[in-house]
């Protein structure tokens, strides 16, 4: 009798034990994934898509126009960095422009907007002025011009401090002050004469037509200048 209720004992263990181990493998099932798929995306039915998950809409200037021919391109911006810029009648330095909307084809280049920053060196404005003449930055974000002139029969050497502005789309520097190394009451009398010829009027040359100058300010190594445009030809 012993032996028979042992049997039964040993019997019903180790069909619990198989109970048990097969509750426990259907839980681990139930709540792991397969290896390799902890980053898959989960399936609709397990997470809904949050509001701030979802991509913002696209921006007007990310589509190209309805109108654009098939031998046509358009990129959503453009951009060009160059460090000088030369044609036949200026020379600018540390060019930026930022296209946007462009659209180029057959008929050439064209830019919804455009924007260009660029540097006028000092010399290229004092040419205009004569020969001899020197420009360079002043105090208090002002410019300087130093040329020698000629007035009631005599050379000068004159010294005109200005600040800086646009007018009309150009680039002007008229004199605050002039010196010209003697007592005041002689600069101020002696300034009314040589003024004209210490202004500074410089349209910048060189970048496409459709652009106007926005604003400048003065730098070590000239005039820095922002100008922007709107349906601005880049080529021919």
């Amino acid at each position: 009798m012993d032996w028979t209720r042992a049997k039964d004992w040993l019997i019903g263990a180790v069909g619990m034990i198989l109970v048990l181990g097969i509750t426990i493998a259907i839980l681990w099932w139930a709540v792991s994934s397969p290896a390799g798929m902890s980053g898959a995306e989960p399936t609709p039915s397990s997470t809904a898509a949050m509001p701030g998950d979802l991509p913002p809409p696209a921006a007007p200037d990310d589509l190209p126009p309805d109108d654009l021919r098939e031998d046509e391109t358009w990129l959503a911006d453009l951009e060009l960095d160059a460090g000088t810029v030369v044609t036949a009648g200026s020379t600018l330095r540390d060019v930026q422009a930022v296209g946007q909307d462009v659209v180029t084809g057959p008929d050439g280049s064209v830019a919804a907007r455009l924007s260009v920053d660029a540097t006028v060196p000092f010399e290229v404005v004092a040419d205009e002025l004569g020969e001899g003449t020197v420009v360079r930055a002043a105090e208090g974000g002002q410019a300087a011009v130093v040329r020698t002139v000629e007035a009631l029969g005599r050379e000068l050497r004159v010294v005109a401090t200005g600040t800086v502005e646009v007018e009309g789309g150009s680039l002007v520097v008229e004199p605050r002050s002039i010196d010209i190394g003697g007592p005041d009451f002689l600069s101020n009398a002696i300034g009314t004469v040589v003024r004209s010829l210490v202004t500074i009027e410089h349209e910048i040359e060189g970048l496409p037509e459709g652009l106007m100058l926005q604003e400048v300010t003065v730098q070590d190594d000239g005039f820095r200048a922002n100008l922007k445009g709107e349906g601005v030809r880049l080529g021919p």
